[in-house]
């Protein structure tokens, strides 16, 4: 993360840390792919948030087909019908990628994002997407709950994000699953 913030723009935004992060863990393990972003929009961040970052490849594009492309294009457009007024638009597209793009990943959202824990979640999220978040009303965990409001917005019954069964909780948030 220190090397993401020595090439940011103003390394003191909260948005510009949140990235730094988000970047950084999947860049340690070589896996910008990972974060589902395409190459002019990935430039485009790079510009917002890390100017002085040296000439950096493109990361390659995770090809997703299927089912799963179909979730992440769903939740990212449901993630955008709720931008909050304080972001920029753009670093919203990205971050709505990015979450979308973790849903698909084995293990509870905050690890397959490399945050600190729930709390950071809840933070981003209402930060980015506060209309959304004000729709958790039962607290269930954020990828069941992105799921779940994902399934609702197309008129289908609530269920796990992909890579919901491969975490050691999925008995716990759908024991009629297991």
């Amino acid at each position: 993360m220190t090397r993401w913030l020595d090439a940011a723009t103003d390394p003191a935004s909260p948005d510009t840390r949140l990235f730094a992060k988000l970047i950084a863990e999947r860049d340690v393990r070589r896996e910008l792919a990972l974060l589902g972003l395409q190459p002019a929009v990935w430039r485009a961040l790079l510009g917002r948030h890390f100017a002085h970052a040296p000439a950096q490849a493109t990361p390659p594009v995770a090809v997703i087909t299927g089912e799963h492309a179909e979730f992440v294009r769903t939740l990212h457009s449901l993630l955008l019908t709720h931008i909050g007024a304080a972001v920029h638009a753009d670093d919203a597209a990205c971050l709505a990628s990015i979450i979308a793009h973790a849903c698909l990943r084995p293990d509870h959202l905050w690890r397959d994002l490399g945050l600190a824990g729930r709390d950071e979640v809840t933070w981003m999220l209402t930060r980015y997407f506060p209309t959304l978040v004000a729709l958790n009303v039962a607290n269930l965990r954020w990828k069941k709950f992105l799921a779940g409001q994902r399934a609702l917005s197309l008129g289908l019954m609530p269920g796990p994000a992909p890579g919901c069964p491969g975490c050691e909780d999925y008995g716990h948030c759908f024991p009629d699953l297991r």
